[in-house]
This record gives C-alpha cells, structure tokens and sequence, in this order.
C-alpha cells in the first residue's frame, strides 16, 4: 500500500478504494464515429460474439468481454480505439467544437487526440504537440488509423510553444500515474513525495503556457492520472494565483460518480475554489483514477 496510506482520510470509502486499486482493469474501447457508425460496430460485434456494453455516461465508449481488443479487425481498421474507460473524461469536459482551433499540449500517443478529432467531426485545426521523438511516431500512427485528418503534429517543448490563439487547450501532464495502478501495481511503489514535487515545476509551467495561448473565453483543461494533490490542486492553486483573468469552473459529468477537488490537506491550503475540480477514483466507477479542473480565460 506504499503511496496511498496518505489518502486514509482523504479518499471516500478508503477500504473499497484500496480493494479496486488491486483488481484488474477491465478492458474498454471507444467507438470512433469518424469511420464508423456506432449502431452498425455495436450489431457486428454481437454477431461476432464479443460481448461489450456501452458507458451509460458516454455513448461512444463500451466495455468489452476480450482479453485481446487489439486484435479484433474493428480495431485494426480504426473503428475502435483501445482506451481507458476514464481518460476519455478529458475530451467531453474540453467540449470541442467543429471548425474550431484546439491544441493537445502533451498529446502523446494520441488517445485523446483522435477522441478531440472525432468530436470536432475532423473540421477546424487540431494541433497535436509532444516533444519526444519517439512518442510521436505512436501519435502520428494512431492518428492515421483513426481517420483524423485535421490533426497537425508537432514537436516542440510544451512550457514554450509558439506563441498562438486557441479556443481550446488540453493540458494532459505527465505525471506520477498513481491512477494507473490497476494497470501496473509498481507505479505505488515509486511513488514518493520528492517525485511529485520533482515534477510539480513541469506541470504548473506548461498549465501557464496552455492558458497563455488560449482565447479571451476560450478553455483550459488540466489533468493528471495520479492522486497526489501536489500534481493536482496545488499545480492549478498556484497558476490561478500567478495568472490574472482565469476563473476555475465546476467539472461535473452526468452519470459519471465522482468527487470535488480538495480545498486542503495536510496542512496545506488550496482554496475552498478547487472543490470545483473532479477526482475520480477507482471504486467509483470500477475504473483507472483521474484528476481534471476546467479554466476559463475571462
């Protein structure tokens, strides 16, 4: 249970939470409407006896009764994309419109990316940025088999990407993954305070450039897969205080069970605004943890 003793008084339910934490992950996709249409998927994998069931919060992602989702001729095609059943919380909270200008800051290997994509109905600009090399051939792949044509690729460091207006900006960090143990349990072990603080300069550096290159009205998305606050509330505390004109709105996804941001912790003081945030964790949807806030630039 190394990393997560912390969160005994933090977590609702703290005993169901450590007990999903240590149960498999089950296996989820999305459906991707840019080459398929979801009915028509949905009667050929139940012809093909593979049995899945849609999210009642989300109508283009479903749970699947496969071990080996990778290998099915629908994801081989692009009309499914492996992806964690949480992680696609990101893009419904963006909201992205077609025709619009959007940029995925650290977009690698593209899972939001196409998802971004397939709700822009690929019309408008969508710019893909990651800086490393060899994520980017992933990203660039996943792209082409999704059909996610308006998609730019970049490469540049996120904390200075070129000066732009966006109407929307995706800020998925990297981070200390504590949310993906289910995943892989090792991620608890390496878990340690110095390393959230170690990072905490990366995330809170390209959350300011994400809402420095956004529009006047135009929205900011941040979000992590660990539970640590120090990755989380602090990041977002702090880039309000440092950044004028940003408002902190209330993420909430019907349907979807989670809990409001932390106001404090341990003695440190966030701000009674980050309750507007959302944390979802394992035992609340049987699902990976995630952390997400949504930024307004007034």
């Amino acid at each position: 249970m190394d990393g997560l003793a912390r969160y005994a008084g933090v977590i609702p339910e703290f005993d169901r939470f450590v007990e999903a934490i240590y149960r498999p992950l089950p296996v989820t996709a999305r459906i991707n409407a840019l080459k398929t249409d979801r009915d028509r998927l949905l009667s050929r994998l139940k012809v093909a006896e593979v049995a899945c069931r849609p999210f009642a919060w989300y109508p283009w992602g479903m749970r699947m009764g496969t071990d080996k989702p990778g290998n099915l001729v629908e994801n081989l095609m692009g009309h499914i994309h492996i992806q964690e059943e949480i992680s696609m919380v990101c893009a419904v909270v963006l909201d992205p419109r077609p025709g619009e200008r959007v940029l995925d800051l650290c977009a690698a290997p593209g899972s939001k990316t196409t998802q971004i994509a397939m709700m822009m109905e690929n019309r408008g600009l969508l710019v893909a940025n990651d800086p490393a090399n060899g994520r980017v051939a992933s990203l660039r792949s996943n792209c082409e088999r999704a059909g996610a044509i308006n998609v730019a690729v970049t490469r540049y460091d996120g904390r200075r990407f070129p000066a732009q207006k966006f109407d929307r900006v995706l800020v998925d960090v990297p981070c200390t993954g504590q949310g993906m143990a289910r995943k892989d349990p090792a991620v608890l072990g390496r878990w340690s305070l110095k390393r959230s603080l170690g990072i905490q300069r990366l995330q809170v550096a390209l959350l300011k450039r994400g809402v420095e290159v956004v529009k006047p009205g135009g929205t900011v998305v941040y979000s992590t897969c660990t539970f640590a606050p120090e990755e989380n509330e602090a990041v977002v505390s702090r880039v309000l205080d440092q950044v004028r004109g940003l408002s902190l709105q209330e993420v909430c996804v019907p349907d979807l069970q989670g809990s409001p941001g932390l106001s404090e912790v341990g003695g440190s003081a966030f701000g009674e605004e980050m309750k507007r945030c959302a944390r979802y964790y394992p035992h609340q949807n049987d699902t990976g943890g995630f952390f997400v806030a949504k930024l307004v630039k007034e």
